[in-house]
């Protein structure tokens, strides 16, 4: 139940600052943003997290989305025509639906999350 709530502000921004780049080089900045993801679902136990988090990439071409593991240690930038990891797979044509600013994917369900925050189970 608690992972179909609306998604806060501040994890919204967190997991927008994916495309700032600066994440690369800040550790800092993937510390933020493990926090932020732990802080968003305090109830939740880690093996419910989401696997991963793919979201549209907007560093431009030939960069087409970008994901985060679950553990938020790494991020990585995909081109266009470099294969997710088979998990995070299923997210990729959610993620480039401008419907959706991210999707999390979870073991047994996709969540697409809109630019507000609102949340929709899309696949089981």
């Amino acid at each position: 139940m608690r992972l179909r709530v609306k998604r806060s502000a501040a994890y919204m921004d967190a997991i927008r600052k994916l495309d700032t780049g600066g994440h690369v080089h800040n550790r800092q900045a993937v510390e933020a943003l493990v926090a932020a993801i732990s802080e968003e679902f305090p109830d939740v136990t880690i093996d419910q997290h989401p696997i991963g988090i793919v979201s549209r990439c907007y560093l431009g071409a030939p960069y087409e989305v970008h994901t985060l593991d679950r553990t938020g240690n790494i991020i990585q930038h995909y081109k266009s025509f470099e294969p997710l990891p088979p998990l995070l797979t299923r997210g990729r044509a959610l993620a480039l639906h401008g419907q959706y600013a991210f999707v999390e994917v979870y073991a047994d369900k996709v969540i697409a999350v809109t630019s507000s925050g609102d949340t929709s189970i899309v696949k089981g």
